[in-house]
């Protein structure tokens, strides 16, 4: 999660020097905040809202896809950002430009005027004014943390709930066990709304089942009421009252059909609630289309390209957690299948992360691991410190000043390779900022 020095960046500097930048999971503030504003967020256009451990981004991508080819005009918040804050902001599709985007960060610093709250909570009260002033037949919101006690619980009504694979992480904040953490994830639900469920472990699918049971929620859950599988090069997405064939994602990974199915399923629930047609053709389209950068993103052009050898794959990836990495390694092992490259692995991670479960997924497939910094965190292990943890992994390591250095290096090591870039956000973000691949 780079940053560019722009007005954005240096308003919500400003708002880093007055208030904490973490979470403090609560929902007194931001109501207090949004009472001022007049409650936009009771004024949204029909809202998907999207918790889950592990691809809600990527759901959402596809989801604004499909919805996007339907020819309806949709708002998105995600989080975090990779390069520029603005990422986070869709209205009506575009990314939403620095005068709108600083305006509405005044508006709600003024309001707020130096009370007690969050970075991320005046960050999500500004998505939740921008999407009110901004017409769209659609929004999708993604959940910052958890789901019950985030910021973004505080929508009253919303058309569809959907919770993406529940897996370990946040631990410190939302438990230490699967089950304790898919009950954060499922404070999402809300009373009579349908809620679409990812593939899930057993234990988080009962927590989030019963959950809904409570609260009368029907439940649309992966492997039950919807199957999205691959046939002979195709994407068969079957619910219980449509059977389609479609193209494979455009999004890289076997896990991307989980996501996928997740977002043609939550889309067609949309449809359903709100009187509207997503056919099988936008669907196609949606997945074909879809972009969500730094997910096992290939990057092919860009001064950090230029660093590498003629034929070098370079990968980078934002995902920081087990059920990530071992995502990652699949994609990795397929993509040995066809081509088979020594993988040189050029990872960076924070210290609220497990290096040794993460790096664990990548023994016996990395050749070597160039550990670096995070120039933008303070909070990331220096690269000596992370270099432990991946000879700890049974992998031959060297920690580098910067992603450059450790391209560098690589290149005089390998005449050919597979390079990926990961262990972070922070550190993709950094990536695509200095490859000057910037999202769009």
């Amino acid at each position: 999660m780079s940053s560019l020095d722009g007005p954005v960046e240096q308003r919500i500097a400003a708002l880093s020097r007055i208030h904490p930048k973490g979470f403090d999971l609560s929902l007194e503030r931001i109501t207090r905040l949004l009472s001022t504003l007049g409650d936009p967020h009771q004024n949204l256009p029909p809202t998907i809202h999207v918790a889950g451990t592990n691809g809600k981004g990527s759901t959402i991508a596809f989801a604004r896809s499909i919805l996007e080819a339907s020819g309806l005009l949709v708002h998105a918040h995600t989080s975090p950002h990779l390069v520029r804050w603005n990422e986070r902001y869709r209205l009506a599709g575009k990314l939403v430009d620095d005068e709108t985007l600083c305006d509405a960060i005044d508006r709600v610093a003024d309001v707020n005027d130096g009370q007690p709250i969050t970075v991320f909570e005046i960050l999500t009260a500004v998505a939740f004014l921008l999407f009110s002033e901004h017409e769209a037949d659609a929004c999708l919101v993604e959940v910052g943390l958890g789901g019950r006690f985030d910021c973004t619980n505080v929508m009253a009504e919303v058309a569809v709930s959907v919770i993406a694979p529940v897996s370990m992480d946040h631990e410190m904040h939302l438990g230490d066990t699967i089950a304790k953490i898919a009950f954060e994830k499922a404070g999402i639900i809300r009373p009579k709304v349908p809620v679409v469920v990812g593939p899930q472990h057993y234990d988080a699918l009962g927590v989030i089942e019963r959950q809904a049971a409570k609260l009368h929620a029907p439940v649309v859950a992966a492997g039950q009421h919807y199957h999205a599988r691959v046939e002979q090069g195709r994407l068969v997405f079957q619910d219980e009252t449509a059977l389609l064939d479609l193209s494979l994602p455009r999004l890289p990974g076997q896990h991307q059909i989980d996501n996928a199915g997740l977002a043609i399923a939550a889309c067609r629930m949309l449809a359903e609630r709100q009187n509207l047609s997503i056919t099988e053709t936008a669907c196609d389209a949606g997945l074909t289309n879809a972009q969500w950068p730094a997910r096992l993103q290939l990057i092919s052009q860009g001064r950090l390209v230029e660093l590498l050898p003629p034929d070098t794959e370079l990968w980078v990836d934002g995902g920081h957690n087990e059920a990530a990495a071992d995502m990652v390694a699949r994609h990795i092992c397929a993509l040995n299948d066809r081509n088979s490259l020594p993988l040189v692995l050029v990872c960076g991670m924070l210290t609220t992360k497990n290096p040794a479960t993460y790096l664990a997924h990548f023994a016996g497939l990395a050749r070597k691991v160039y550990t670096v910094p995070i120039p933008s965190s303070d909070a990331g292990y220096v690269p000596e410190a992370l270099a432990t943890f991946v000879k700890q992994a049974g992998i031959e390591a060297l920690a580098v000043a910067d992603l450059a250095s450790a391209l560098r290096k690589a290149s005089d090591e390998f005449d050919e390779m597979r390079v990926l870039i990961a262990g972070s956000l922070y550190i993709a973000g950094q990536a695509l900022q200095d490859n000057e691949t910037f999202p769009s």
